[in-house]
C-alpha cells in the first residue's frame, strides 16, 4: 500500500533523527537480574553502587533485588528473574549452601548464572558459569602474614580474638581458614575467642564487649573479618578504657574509607583490601556471555594490603 505524503514525512523524519529502529534496539537490550545480599556494610553499599552505575554505562537493563541478608529472599528473587526470562542472572550468595534446587531451575530455563563476590557449595559446577571476586583464603593469609611479621622475635603468647563474618558465608569460612593456616607457623599465636559479628558494626561492638568482659587485658590482637566489625569493636575497646591500635593490635579486611580514617587516627593497624568495585567486570562478563564467548571459571580481583603507615598517603585514592 502506497504511503500518503504525511506518512512519508513522518517515517523520513524518524529515520533522520534515529528514532525509527528504537523498538528493535530495545528488544536487543541485555537484561540482567542481580540479587544482592543487602546493605550490611560500607563495602556492600559500594558494591551495589558499582553494579548499578556500570549497568547504566553499559546500557544493560538491570533488575536489582536486595535480599536484606536472607537466603529465602535471594531464592525468591532468582525465581522471579527466571519467570521474567532475563538473559543472565548474577548474585552474591549470603551463604554457601542450599542453592542446588534454584540453580537447577535457572539451568533448565537456559539462563546462565554468574557468582559475584561469593561462591556457592554445590556438587554440580555446571550450575554456574563463572565466579568473580576476591580470593578470601588469600585475604586471610595476608592478615596472618602481617601478624607473623609484626610479632616476629617477641616472647610469650599472643592472644587473638576473632570477629567472624556471617556464619556459613564464603568470606567467613575462607578468611578464617587462610588466617589459621598462616599463624600456625608460630605456636605463640593463639585464637582464644572466636564468634560471629555478622559483618555489621553494631554486632562487632556487641561481641567485642563480650570478649573484653571475658578476657579483658589478656587480649593482644583482634582479627576482624571486615572493617565494619572492626570499627564497632574499636568503640567497645575505647568504652572499656583501652586504646585500640595500641593496647590491642587490630587487623581487618576490606579497605573501606572508614578503615583508612581509623588507621589515620591510630586506632586500626592494618586493613587487607577486598575491592567491591566489581561492576565493570560483571557487565563485561554479561556482554561476553551474550556474545557467545566462553568465560574462565574463576575471575580473581587484584588487591593489596594497607598498613597504618601508608593510610594517609593512600586515603585520597580510595573510591569506597
Amino acid at each position: 500500500m502506497a504511503m500518503d505524503r504525511r506518512q512519508f514525512i513522518a517515517v523520513a523524519s524518524a529515520a533522520m533523527v534515529g528514532t525509527l529502529p528504537l523498538g528493535a534496539f530495545a528488544a536487543d537490550k541485555i537484561v540482567l537480574g542481580f540479587s544482592q545480599i543487602g546493605a550490611e556494610s560500607e563495602w556492600r553499599t559500594a558494591n551495589s553502587e558499582s553494579i548499578k552505575q556500570s549497568a547504566k554505562e553499559a546500557g544493560i537493563d538491570l533488575k536489582f533485588s536486595d535480599a536484606q541478608q536472607k537466603q529465602e529472599n535471594q531464592i525468591k528473587a532468582i525465581r522471579s528473574f527466571i519467570a521474567q526470562k532475563v538473559d543472565v542472572i548474577a548474585f552474591s550468595p549470603v551463604v554457601e549452601s542450599g542453592w542446588e534446587t534454584v540453580l537447577r531451575e535457572a539451568k533448565a530455563a537456559k539462563i546462565p548464572v554468574i557468582l559475584s563476590d561469593r561462591a556457592v557449595d554445590v556438587k554440580d559446577d555446571s550450575l554456574w558459569v563463572t565466579f568473580m571476586g576476591s580470593d578470601f583464603v588469600e585475604e586471610g593469609r595476608r592478615a596472618g602474614r602481617w601478624l607473623l611479621e609484626k610479632t616476629k622475635g617477641g616472647t610469650g603468647d599472643v592472644n587473638i580474638v576473632e570477629l567472624q563474618g556471617t556464619v556459613g558465608s564464603a568470606p567467613a569460612i575462607d578468611r578464617k581458614k587462610g588466617f589459621e593456616e598462616v599463624i600456625k607457623a608460630d605456636p605463640r599465636l593463639k585464637i582464644i575467642r572466636s564468634q560471629t559479628g555478622d559483618f555489621t558494626r553494631a554486632k562487632g561492638k556487641e561481641v567485642m564487649e563480650a570478649f573484653l568482659k571475658a578476657e579483658g587485658k589478656k587480649i593482644n590482637v583482634l582479627y576482624a573479618h571486615n572493617d565494619d566489625m572492626a570499627i564497632g569493636a574499636i568503640q567497645a575497646i575505647e568504652e572499656a578504657g583501652m586504646k585500640p591500635g595500641k593496647d590491642i593490635t587490630i587487623i581487618s579486611i576490606d579497605g573501606v574509607k572508614g578503615a583508612f580514617e581509623a588507621m589515620i587516627a591510630g586506632k586500626l593497624n592494618v586493613s587487607v583490601e577486598c575491592s567491591p568495585l566489581l561492576g565493570p567486570q560483571l557487565m563485561q562478563a554479561v556482554k561476553d556471555l551474550k556474545a557467545g564467548k566462553t568465560l574462565p571459571k574463576r575471575i580473581v580481583t587484584q588487591e593489596g594490603v594497607f598498613p597504618a603507615e601508608v593510610a594517609a598517603k593512600e586515603f585520597p585514592n580510595r573510591k569506597y
